[in-house]
């Protein structure tokens, strides 16, 4: 952990402002937009983005929100982006201490150090840790509900599934997506042989805290837009680009069966329009190019969520194509790890952590599937690729052994 801390700060440090994405004078990508927003949050009270200075419901209000105390509290004209860059190294170190009673709760001790070694030296972390996304405070919230999931289940404590409520509602204001996760204690329960009046009592729990802690962005919504939004307006967008496969455009006939649509202007938008030639590209596509399809939504979506690695600048030296290729054999590894471990009789242990990783895989089909929202996933995987490594060398050890071992003791 101190290790991870002092090589993130000093990368965050001597690198700065290399890491925006964008023009900070002329906002155009996520994370310049996000500190427009949280500037315009911090000074006129109305949560905007990509709309001014009006108000607007095409994002979760959880990181502008965070981004916009830093700046109150270290100024905004650059301390408090330097102030929640450094923020995001002490988040990427203390995660360490989760990925290490995860991993060890799932496979031991051991496996749980060489989890944290690879999570020490994976370079998407230091670049995490400098970008101004919400990645880095996604993926601890992933790790505490991973451990408020085994605690809860094991200990049928109230308190644990209230914690499991909190921690969805507070991922939901980051990403909506992570409102559903609940639903994989529905599996556990049934392992655990958890009576229906206990699942009814938890789900109500969970629930309620849910409901309570995301009424303020509804009311929000309903009193400044005029109506009900249960997240936001723009998943039209995330829809649409999924279904493009690898950047083209759909099968050949398309656009004489959709003379409503022009190649130019056929992915923009971002709301029910968006939405619409979404599910007309798929009944398109599943209909004239079903097997293409097919494999886009199942392994294409699994591919573009990890086997790219979120490291879109070089940093100390590392190269994009060779960041890519250590990704590549890290899931690779993992996937390894994933297929050593049915053999073991322990495998119950693990079933949190598969669920989790199977939900935020699953969660993603329908949408735009690529690396800065595969990453907070990717840790998980890692403590597959950390049992691989240690049955490796536990082989290479025995290999050793046996060669330097005599016919007698061979025998014997």
């Amino acid at each position: 952990m101190a290790f991870v801390l002092v090589l993130s700060v000093s990368i965050v440090l001597y690198y700065g402002d290399y890491f925006f994405l964008g023009d900070p004078n002329a906002p155009n990508n996520d994370d310049v937009k996000y500190i427009q927003t949280a500037k315009i949050l911090l000074n006129e009270g109305t949560l905007a983005y990509n709309t001014g200075t009006e108000p607007t419901s095409f994002i979760m209000p959880g990181f502008p929100l965070i981004l916009a105390g830093f700046l109150a509290v270290f100024g905004q004209d650059g301390g408090g982006i330097v102030a929640f860059r450094l923020f995001q190294c002490l988040l990427q170190a203390g995660s360490l201490y989760f990925i290490f009673i995860i991993a060890r709760y799932i496979f031991n001790s051991r496996t749980a150090l060489i989890a944290c070694v690879i999570s020490a030296l994976y370079p998407p972390d230091y670049f995490s840790s400098g970008v101004i996304l919400s990645e880095t405070i996604f993926r601890i919230i992933v790790l505490l509900l991973v451990c408020a999931l085994i605690s809860a289940v094991q200990s049928k404590r109230w308190e644990c599934y209230v914690l499991i409520g909190v921690l969805t509602a507070v991922a939901a204001y980051f990403k909506p997506q992570a409102s559903l996760f609940p639903a994989v204690l529905l599996i556990l329960w049934w392992r655990e042989k958890y009576t229906w009046k206990e699942m009814l009592r938890f789900t109500c729990m969970i629930g309620m805290v849910y409901i309570v802690l995301l009424s303020p962005w509804w009311v929000r919504n309903i009193i400044t837009l005029g109506h009900f939004i249960l997240f936001t307006e723009s998943g039209g967008s995330p829809f649409l680009l999924g279904t493009q496969i690898f950047h083209l455009m759909p099968p050949d006939g398309f656009f004489e069966a959709y003379p409503q649509y022009h190649p130019e202007t056929l992915f923009q938008g971002h709301d029910a329009t968006a939405a619409a030639k979404g599910i007309d590209i798929l009944k398109y596509g599943f209909t004239h190019a079903p097997l293409l399809y097919l494999l886009w939504y199942t392994l294409g979506k699994f591919i573009g969520l990890y086997f790219e690695a979120y490291y879109w600048l070089p940093i100390l030296g590392l190269d994009l194509v060779t960041a890519h290729v250590i990704q590549a054999l890290l899931i690779g590894l993992s996937i390894a790890g994933m297929v050593m471990s049915r053999r073991s009789e322990e495998r119950k242990r693990r079933l949190p952590v598969l669920l989790t990783i199977l939900y935020f895989t699953g969660i993603y089909v329908p949408f735009i599937a690529f690396s800065r929202y595969g990453y907070p996933t990717v840790v998980l995987l890692l403590m597959y690729s950390a049992l691989a490594v240690q049955q490796i060398i536990y082989k290479i050890k025995l290999s050793r052994q046996k060669k330097q071992m005599t016919p007698r003791q061979m025998e014997g």
